[in-house]
Formats: C-alpha cells, sequence, structure tokens
C-alpha cells in the first residue's frame, strides 16, 4: 500500500486540478480514499500530458513515462520515486497495471486533432480513459466480478457527462469532440447511456461503501445525463452542470444510498 504521505501528496495534486473528483473521493471511506487518490492522480498526469506541450513527440514521450510505470508494476521492478508513480504501484497489481495501459493509449487522442473515427471508437475512449480506472479500483477494494459489468456501464455513463461538459473547451481549442454533432444524435448518445445503468441501484445496494466508493463520482452526475438526453443543446452550449449546492446534496445523498442516483 502507499504512505499516509503519498496519498496525501496525491490528494493535493487532486485537489488543485478537479474538485470535483476531490470532493466525490472525500466522500468515500478513508481505505478507498489510499487507493482512489493514486489512481486519480494518475489519471489527471495523463490527461494533461497532451495540452502541456504542441509538441507532439513530447506529448508522445510523457505517456511513454507513464506506461514504462505501469510495465515496471508488471514486471515486479521497484517504483520510480515520482510522487504519483510510487503511490501508484503501491495500490495496483499486474492486472490494473496491465488494464491501466488502456488509458495510456485512449489519452494518446488528445495529441492530435483527428476526430473519433467511429461511435465505437469514441466510446472506446470514453471507456479507456476513465471507465477502465475505476472498474479496477472498485475491484481493488473488493468488488466481485460479477459486478464489472454494471460498474463499467456507471462508470462510462460518468465519462460521457465528464465529456459533454468539455465539449465547448475542445472545440475552442481546434478539436472535434462529438461524432455527430447534430443535437438528436447527443441526445441519443446520453440516453442510451442511462438506460445502460438503469437496475444498477440494486447491484449497488449489494456492495459495501469502500466497493462502491469509486462510482460517486458518476452516480453525482447522473441527473445531467438525463438532462443532455431531454436538452443536448446544453451540452453544445455549454451549460451542462449542476449548482455548487445541487452537487453538494447529491454526493451526501449517493455516497449513503446510491439508490437516490437513479431518481
Amino acid at each position: 500500500m502507499a504512505s499516509v504521505q503519498d496519498v496525501q501528496a496525491c490528494a493535493e495534486l487532486v485537489k488543485a486540478a478537479d474538485q470535483e473528483r476531490f470532493r466525490a473521493t472525500m466522500a468515500a471511506p478513508v481505505p478507498a480514499r489510499d487507493v482512489l487518490f493514486p489512481i486519480h492522480a494518475f489519471c489527471l498526469e495523463i490527461a494533461k500530458a497532451p495540452w502541456l506541450t504542441k509538441e507532439s513527440m513530447i506529448a508522445e514521450m510523457r505517456l511513454q513515462f507513464w506506461r514504462d510505470v505501469l510495465q515496471e508494476k508488471i514486471d515486479g521492478k521497484d517504483p520510480r520515486a515520482h510522487e504519483v508513480a510510487r503511490p501508484l504501484a503501491g495500490v495496483l497489481d499486474a492486472q490494473a497495471a496491465e488494464a491501466l495501459d488502456k488509458t495510456v493509449t485512449a489519452r494518446q487522442w488528445d495529441i492530435y486533432k483527428d476526430p473519433h473515427e467511429d461511435l465505437a471508437s469514441f466510446k472506446s475512449y470514453l471507456s479507456n480513459s476513465y471507465a477502465v480506472p475505476m472498474v479496477e479500483a472498485s475491484r481493488l477494494l473488493g468488488a466481485p466480478a460479477e459486478t464489472h459489468t454494471a460498474l463499467k456501464n456507471l462508470a462510462y455513463a460518468g465519462a460521457l457527462v465528464r465529456y459533454f461538459a468539455a465539449v465547448p473547451k475542445l472545440e475552442e481549442a481546434g478539436r472535434i469532440p462529438l461524432v455527430d454533432g447534430r443535437l438528436s444524435a447527443v441526445s441519443e448518445l446520453a440516453s442510451d447511456a442511462f438506460e445502460q445503468v438503469r437496475g444498477s441501484g440494486e447491484i449497488l445496494a449489494g456492495l459495501d461503501k469502500v466497493e462502491r466508493a469509486p462510482m460517486i463520482d458518476a452516480l453525482t452526475h447522473l441527473p445531467l445525463l438525463k438532462r443532455a438526453a431531454r436538452a443536448p443543446s446544453a451540452v453544445i452550449e455549454g451549460r451542462l452542470s449542476l449548482t455548487p449546492i445541487k452537487q453538494s446534496v447529491r454526493l451526501a445523498m449517493v455516497s449513503q444510498a446510491p439508490s437516490w442516483a437513479f431518481v
């Protein structure tokens, strides 16, 4: 396991970069935080790597650093003396390290300005960049294999909400974020994702608070998925968000009783 100091350092990185993710993690039990903060910090490190430089080769090298970190974990080597790599190695097993390599690969899309090839590629990007780390976190925290499909669907829904919220900024940066930018297509994406998570409340209720903790962020934002389905223009116009009060209330509710997320 990662040391208290290392987990705290990762928590500070998450707090500075992503307040919503930080608050969702702080709503989790302490044992879950010890796993989640290093994984979140890793996800944030690779998410920002393509945006720190305009040189694609340098961005690729930054991502390769994290591939090497994961491979070293798989090979059983000592972790690097790095504020995120060291605690990450402390919480992952070889299976998780192999899975997170897909997360690094997904972030290559962010380096370039090419659109997603098709809908399947788009969904794979969302799943690998966000859902895979959260499902692996749940597995590491004890969630049984039979729950992983439901957890993946929930995490994908959370990924879609976060991506929808970023659409205007991606467009400003010269990217083509949506495979099909028509309002009807955006609505359909949101509706399909929400349909996939129906019935997941019962599965989550069968997990303890530690096992389901990685899903808190996605659960908190499910209302935005319903809003995107009803009013897809909110995605295009950058109006897809919860007020701080509503977010705090939902966060408190879903962290205690996940069935509230589907209301």
